[in-house]
């Protein structure tokens, strides 16, 4: 059955029917004329004692769904802040080291990558970004080489972070660039690189469409590294535990602190819980003693 749509007034009228309180309806109105009454319902889930019949429990005030949706809305900025720097870092490194080796058009060279499926389907998919590219130096290089397809370091300036995670995902495991890529990322082995950029690709792309990080589920399975060049977390996190933020954000914070030395993510992370101390941040996976955590804690 279809629902008809709702007035802001009828549906400031429906959650209070169902328990919601609100300590101010004119600025509830004008939020709810600026957020959709729909993207909001994903804070309120968790105030419901009775999720069937969408029942609020006692002391249940839409503008503490505000202050969630606005907690949210900075968390999604840092953590994408944090992924710009790997999705460059990732990006430079691919591209020095397998040029280096196997020359400017080594993403071209089918014997690198033993997925031949997926091989095809980048390449479809890399002549299509180029061909559809804005950006001058693509422009430029067409124009004063018409016949010849862009050095990788062209190339792969245009390709989204996805494209890049499964490129390198795609790479012969044997190939020693591939491990020294993890490497200098700070991780022993690639197949962890490969499960964490497919996750922290999610991510972005979760925040890339303006989607909710708080309490959310991380649907994506990933590795845990058993060790690391320098210690991120005192345990390792079941499957259970990954399937919440804390600890691919965690991750995050390791790339960085290896590719980005002096960042100041942790202290914008801290400040901002600092200045919404009311949020339940163990919604979002994070233990009773996170802040002595290893890579929380230097």
């Amino acid at each position: 059955m279809v629902k008809p749509p709702k007035t802001i007034m009828e549906q400031i009228s429906l959650l209070k029917s169902r328990n919601m309180g609100f300590r101010d309806e004119i600025s509830a109105a004008h939020f709810l004329a600026n957020i959709s009454y729909y993207r909001l319902k994903g804070y309120w889930w968790e105030m419901q004692t009775d999720k069937a019949n969408h029942w609020f429990a006692p002391g249940s005030y839409f503008e503490d769904v505000i202050d969630l949706y606005n907690f949210d809305r900075h968390f999604r900025l840092i953590v994408f802040n944090a992924i710009e720097r790997i999705e460059i870092a990732l990006r430079t490194k691919m591209i020095y080291h397998l040029a280096l080796s196997y020359g400017a058009a080594w993403y071209l060279d089918s014997s690198l990558f033993p997925n031949k499926k997926y091989f095809s389907d980048f390449q479809h998919k890399i002549h299509s970004e180029l061909s559809d590219s804005s950006e001058e130096f693509i422009i430029k290089h067409y124009k004063n080489h018409p016949q010849e397809t862009p050095e990788a370091w062209k190339a792969l300036e245009v390709v989204t972070f996805g494209s890049l995670s499964k490129l390198y995902s795609n790479l012969d495991h044997q190939l020693p660039e591939k491990s020294i890529i993890a490497k200098e990322f700070g991780l022993f082995n690639q197949k962890y690189l490969k499960s964490w950029l497919m996750t922290i690709t999610l991510i972005r792309n979760i925040i890339a469409h303006h989607g909710r990080l708080w309490n959310r589920v991380i649907i994506n399975k990933y590795d845990w590294p058993p060790k690391t060049f320098v210690p991120i977390l005192n345990y390792i996190p079941d499957n259970y535990q990954r399937r919440k933020i804390f600890p691919i954000l965690s991750a995050i914070l390791f790339l960085n602190d290896l590719i980005s030395p002096g960042h100041h993510l942790k202290t914008e992370l801290f400040d901002l819980f600092q200045q919404f101390p009311n949020i339940p941040l163990y919604k979002m996976g994070f233990p009773s003693n996170w802040q002595s955590q290893p890579i929380w804690n230097t």
